[in-house]
């Protein structure tokens, strides 16, 4: 059979696909005149309809893939804090239920996202997207007043609500405590997430930024409580390594047991850092996009100070410098919120020991 004659392979899919409808002369899709054989317009049409359906459907999908890395990418930071946080939630807990107690606030975390904060966004940015800003603002809140109280707590200031060093008389009401508490802070980081994702999307149509927001939210949330779930494991790992006949595994496994218990410290300082850190960096951009900027020109002056005196380190410690007095006036603005929750109101007074 020759390429380009009258019966060609690129010939025959065409009859194929679009045929005859009269079937006559015994042939069902085709007939033949001249040589050359017929091909209805109607079938061929949607062929075509269907190929650019599909193609618009590959760009679509293509589309919300790289809109979500670029919304990804701009939610690092707070990914990073997210992370950092949630192993203080099953420190010191029995390793028994280190894992479960990660899959709760794993299956937590999605229900904030896709379940309230998803819908809530997209309604927010449809119809009232100047209300976001200051539901930021509240949540910055909450995460300074949540740091400021650790820091407190470590300074000998009463605490308030159960933790490790107290004899713990109910485990299990213990552990959903720890549990609302994870799922609770990861609201508003993940409230943080997706703010910044829309941001980034806040151009596109309302069913482009449902997926984009769809999709940050099940990889971040992926991302985060995989990794949370192999930081608290590996300290198992390291056990299961020294019991191995490879003097490198055993070597490796001991080197696991020593690393584990000081990387869960600074996790837990991290982790109180950047609640202060976020919380109040949240508050402070919050403030400057209303238009005031009594906090935020000063951060911004220092940090472009320190990006110019530091030469070539400039980039690192002016952001270092930002985020530091970010985190001070994280902690003062928190410092302000439990002592006016537990001193003047008297919210947790009867917790405090």
């Amino acid at each position: 059979m020759r390429s380009g004659g009258p019966y060609s392979f690129d010939r025959q899919l065409q009859v194929l696909c679009a045929g005859n409808r009269t079937g006559r002369r015994g042939v069902s899709l085709f007939e033949s005149h001249k040589g050359e054989l017929s091909v209805p317009s109607g079938l061929v049409a949607l062929l075509d309809d269907i190929s650019v359906i599909a193609k618009a459907a590959s760009a679509s999908i293509d589309d919300v893939a790289v809109a979500a890395g670029r919304a990804g990418t701009k939610t690092a930071g707070v990914v990073i804090d997210d992370a950092a946080v949630t192993p203080s939630y099953v420190t010191g807990l029995s390793p028994a239920r280190e894992l479960p107690i990660i899959w709760k606030i794993t299956k937590g975390s999605l229900k904030n996202k896709l379940l309230f904060l998803l819908p809530a966004a997209l309604l927010l940015s449809e119809f009232l997207p100047q209300a976001i800003t200051y539901l930021l603002i509240l949540g910055g809140s909450f995460l300074c007043y949540e740091g400021a109280e650790k820091v407190m707590e470590k300074l000998g200031f009463a605490k308030h609500g159960e933790t490790l060093e107290d004899e713990i008389t109910d485990p299990v009401a213990f552990e959903n405590e720890r549990v609302g508490g994870a799922i609770r802070t990861d609201f508003i980081l993940s409230a943080e997430i997706m703010a910044i994702a829309l941001a980034e999307v806040a151009d596109e149509t309302l069913v482009m930024r449902g997926a984009v927001l769809a999709l940050v939210a099940v990889a971040v949330t992926v991302a985060v409580y995989g990794a949370v779930g192999l930081i608290v494991k590996l300290d198992d790992i390291g056990l299961h390594l020294t019991q191995k006949a490879s003097a490198a595994a055993q070597a490796f496994g001991r080197f696991l047991l020593r690393f584990v218990p000081k990387l869960l410290v600074a996790l837990s300082i991290i982790g109180t850092v950047a609640m202060l850190w976020v919380g109040g960096h949240i508050v402070v951009d919050s403030l400057h996009k209303l238009g005031w900027d009594g906090l935020y020109g000063p951060i911004h002056d220092a940090e472009h100070a320190v990006h110019e005196l530091a030469g070539a380190a400039g980039g690192v410690l002016g952001w270092l410098t930002a985020t530091t007095l970010s985190a001070i006036f994280g902690l003062i603005l928190g410092t302000i919120i439990a002592f006016v929750l537990h001193k003047v109101l008297g919210v947790g007074a009867d917790k405090a020991h």
